[in-house]
């Protein structure tokens, strides 16, 4: 049985945290499930995530593992000389604040100097596509070959029960998108092409952040508002049923290191209509793509999305088929290969 101590400073709730926590909570459990032991050192209320990092220090050194997993900038300041140390690069924040605005691009530049110094001074190096992979060796120095790509993972048992769970309810086709809302995740743009569609439908907007007064303004513009929902932070079961009830998913996003949003429609056997942007090409094998910002190749894909089931029911099976591979026992095995750790351990 290996020891691991997952670091992060990320929140475990959702609505703030996006899908970070999500990806790393999955992790963990699925390593657990595999006979490991996994401690989780995350940020209390009312500690700033460098105050977080600069206390854990002493910390790290008290407790015995076979590795430390920090996430992102996370682990920056742990002590060396120690057990190994692994920088899982979710998403490569220098590459995320190219694309925000004001303050919170100041403080994702800030925290990419933080996460350079952590990759620079890991042991080993992992994240979770080769666009994320080819940003850090951009953006942060780090040689392609000391740099190991693992997907995120999805708990596919969860989200089955959870599915089957759900009601179904009657009513108009529903374009569902998930995302925290930040600019680069490109609501505003989805926000535009479905002003333009020829059918009647609705759009659902499940998530939270710093962009939710703009785009609910632009819905008012757009003379969308009785067709357009913004659902805020869901509890899963209630996450899932959005799923459910989707006719397909929608994200028009201008930056994304993976994307677990992508692999919850999968599961949901949802078909997708994404960006041919960053890593989506690597998640999204079986969707339709357009461009980022292109309003008229979105609104032409809704519209044949919703004029054409047999198109719709063909991309989701094959999605469905697909995120089998992302599925959290496969994930956590390839996750323990790359830090060098067996995944053969049984518990006790």
């Amino acid at each position: 049985m290996a020891r691991l101590i997952f670091v992060t400073g990320t929140s475990s709730s959702v609505a703030e945290g996006s899908g970070t926590w999500v990806g790393i909570s999955v992790l963990r459990d699925a390593i657990v499930a595999l006979g490991h032991e996994v401690t989780i050192l995350s940020r209390p209320p009312n500690v700033s995530r460098l105050g977080f990092n600069i206390r854990i220090r002493k910390e790290l050194r008290s407790l015995q593992s076979d590795a430390v997993v920090g996430f992102d900038l996370d682990g920056v300041f742990a002590p060396r000389g120690g057990p190994p140390h692994v920088a899982a690069i979710k998403g490569v924040i220098a590459d995320e604040a190219r694309h925000e605005r004001g303050l919170n691009r100041i403080a994702l530049t800030i925290e990419a100097i933080l996460e350079r110094r952590h990759v620079r001074r890991a042991d080993r190096v992992i994240t979770s596509s080769d666009y994320s992979a080819g940003q850090i060796v951009k953006f942060y120095g780090i040689d392609r070959e000391n740099i190991a790509v693992v997907p995120e993972p999805i708990d596919l048992n969860a989200w089955q029960r959870a599915l089957s769970d759900a009601p179904r309810e009657e009513g108009p086709p529903r374009i569902l998108t998930v995302a925290h809302l930040y600019p680069r995740k490109g609501v505003d743009t989805l926000l535009r092409a479905f002003a333009n569609i020829s059918t009647d439908a609705t759009l659902r907007i499940v998530g939270t952040g710093p962009e939710r007064p703009r785009l609910e303004h632009l819905a008012q513009t757009l003379h969308l508002t009785a067709c357009t929902h913004f659902l805020g932070h869901l509890p899963f079961a209630a996450l899932a049923a959005e799923y459910h009830n989707a006719t397909l998913f929608a994200l028009p996003t201008e930056q994304e290191g993976f994307g677990i949003v992508f692999l919850e429609a999968m599961a949901s056997g949802l078909p997708i209509i994404a960006t041919r942007v960053a890593a989506v090409p690597e998640v999204v094998a079986d969707g339709l793509l357009v461009d980022p910002g292109d309003e008229l190749a979105l609104t032409q894909s809704i519209d044949r999305l919703l004029d054409d089931v047999n198109l719709r029911a063909t991309l989701g099976n094959a999605g469905r088929e697909r995120v089998k591979q992302f599925a959290a026992d496969v994930v956590a095995r390839q996750f323990l290969e790359a830090i060098g750790i067996s995944s053969s351990s049984h518990p006790s």
